[in-house]
């Protein structure tokens, strides 16, 4: 687990795929500013960036992964994460999987998607989320922190393989895909303050 200020170093690259997730001060994307993004490889590599106040533009690195379509981006509610990355650097983070979509496509038979419940049902690991709702804005992060941070992306790599094993035995894999495409119109729609939902009922 690797900790780093305002961008990722030039050596750090990751290959096929990333999880990724986001600490923020709140949930309003125009409100709360962006603090920390963790990111961990395939091979459970955790890399994290603290963003301080102000710093945003100097995520070079960063900004590069995200963007590249040839990476996919692996998160848990990917619909708050892309809309609070795209808005923070003002890019379009590319080729996105949603763990929690991909649960609630196949995993009918409950309503429990959250990470926690995840990581508990699939994989036998009691996720600790007691620092959710901590100040992530603080200069030093502390060391509870970081390992709940590093803990919100170490298992998506697996979910997501277990998850599309679970879809493309339903035949629902295409359909997810198909969301996952959409999540970029969707963060946009966020940003504006227009709810998704609404446009489609009468």
């Amino acid at each position: 687990m690797k900790l780093y200020k305002n961008d990722l170093p030039d050596n750090v690259v990751f290959q096929n795929s990333v999880a990724i997730d986001t600490e923020t001060m709140g949930l309003v994307t125009k409100r709360d500013r962006l603090c920390l993004v963790q990111m961990c490889s395939s091979d459970g590599d955790v890399h994290m960036v603290q963003i301080l106040k102000d710093q945003c533009g100097k995520a070079v690195n960063l900004k590069r992964i995200l963007k590249d379509s040839k990476i996919q981006k692996i998160f848990h509610f990917a619909r708050f994460d892309v809309e609070i990355l795209n808005y923070t650097f003002g890019i379009r983070v590319n080729n996105i999987y949603c763990t929690k979509i991909a649960s609630k496509l196949v995993r009918t038979y409950t309503d429990k998607h959250g990470l926690k419940n995840l990581c508990k049902d699939m994989l036998g690991v009691d996720l600790s989320k007691q620092e959710q709702s901590s100040d992530w804005g603080r200069d030093s992060l502390s060391e509870e922190q970081l390992k709940y941070a590093a803990g919100d992306v170490i298992y998506l790599h697996q979910l997501k393989e277990k998850l599309d094993l679970m879809l493309e035995r339903e035949g629902r894999l295409g359909l997810a895909n198909r969301c996952f495409d959409h999540l970029q119109l969707i963060a946009d729609l966020d940003l504006q303050d227009i709810c998704p939902e609404e446009l489609f009922v009468h």
